[in-house]
């Protein structure tokens, strides 16, 4: 859905990359400072209620995500390291973000919706780190798995905008049914990944093998 406005956020950082590259910063570095940001700002403004800012925070981290990337490619540091760092923080920042939406559902019980807020932010949180694992698994038995209609962007943008928006007025509920629809989507995009790689196994003429 968002693949556009990334590729546009791209050559908009190609200025600022060179600029960082050329004061010494590695794209490591802006890699894991970015995980670190998110993970502070959704484990401390969150759950303590200041949902806007920590929604629009998340969401310009969110934007800078392709940032390293861009350094790496003009650096020529492009390769598998880069990429493993990449995706692994990005569990991190995606779980930290989650987590921070469960923990203001449980801080706040007074809210409506509270406990069904909880249960959905919590199947976000389960379901979407298995999204990107069966893409994972998928590359590791030779198949490919990029498939789905909840692609992490995605996933992070439809959670953070009513997220923030329930601060100024957006009734909870909303929030509660967004959540829950995410994890349906996020489902059903697992499923699409088995599907899609049990039947390139089986095209390909290999024996499906346990995990």
């Amino acid at each position: 859905m968002f693949g556009r406005l990334r590729a546009t956020m791209q050559r908009l950082f190609t200025p600022l990359a060179h600029l960082l590259l050329r004061r010494g910063v590695s794209p490591d570095t802006v890699t894991v400072a970015g995980t670190v940001v998110v993970t502070v700002v959704a484990l401390t403004l969150l759950p303590t209620g200041h949902l806007l800012l920590g929604g629009v925070l998340i969401g310009l981290f969110a934007l800078l995500d392709s940032l390293d990337g861009v350094m790496a490619r003009l650096s020529g540091r492009s390769g598998p390291w880069g990429a493993f760092l990449d995706s692994t923080l990005d569990r991190i920042s995606d779980g930290a973000v989650f987590v921070g939406i469960t923990l203001w559902f449980v801080l706040h019980p007074d809210v409506p919706f509270a406990t069904w807020g909880t249960v959905a932010a919590l199947a976000c949180l389960a379901l979407g780190s298995v999204v990107p694992y069966a893409r994972a698994r998928a590359e590791s038995v030779g198949a490919s798995a990029d498939v789905g209609i909840a692609a992490r962007t995605d996933r992070l943008v439809i959670a953070l905008a009513p997220t923030g928006f329930v601060q100024v007025g957006l009734p909870v509920l909303v929030l509660v049914v967004v959540l829950s629809l995410l994890a349906v989507a996020s489902l059903v995009t697992v499923v699409q990944r088995i599907m899609t790689v049990r039947r390139q196994i089986h095209l390909g003429g290999r024996p499906l093998e346990d995990a």
